[in-house]
């Protein structure tokens, strides 16, 4: 048991503790699967995101002990669920963000990615402001 310190059914408060290692479900994973209960228990999460998460969920009605370790059994599917998402959307986030910066990129209106053309068009001094002031008047003397 690695990925849970420790599983407390407590039948006379109709609920389960489930404390977490968060080395191995961060919080994301653990309020993924958490969202999932919401409709059949209350819930509370509690410790230190950074060490170990406790999980309490306490049935909306009330559940035998039958029930609740089917609603445990049942939480720590969604919690590897969730976790293996968040491991597999951390692993593939660079290409999210190369895929999302690409196609923004290619949205740009026309004239925004001809800027590189137009640049060059500075150094032309069509109406000769560019040159310095003594330049352009010793010539006569």
């Amino acid at each position: 048991m690695g990925y849970m310190k420790k599983v407390k059914i407590d039948k006379t408060k109709n609920q389960i503790i489930v404390t977490v290692d968060s080395k191995l479900y961060p919080l994301e994973a653990v309020y993924g699967a958490s969202y999932v209960f919401l409709d059949r228990a209350y819930l509370r999460l509690d410790g230190n995101p950074k060490k170990e998460i406790s999980v309490i969920l306490k049935g909306k009605k009330e559940l035998t002990e039958k029930q609740l370790g089917k609603l445990k059994d049942e939480f720590l599917n969604e919690l590897l669920n969730y976790g293996l998402r968040y491991k597999i959307s951390e692993s593939n986030k660079k290409i999210r963000e190369y895929v999302v910066g690409k196609a923004l990129f290619s949205t740009m209106p026309p004239e925004i990615e001809e800027t590189e053309e137009k640049d060059e068009d500075w150094q032309k001094d069509d109406l000769g402001i560019a040159v310095p002031w003594e330049e352009k008047y010793e010539k006569g003397k």
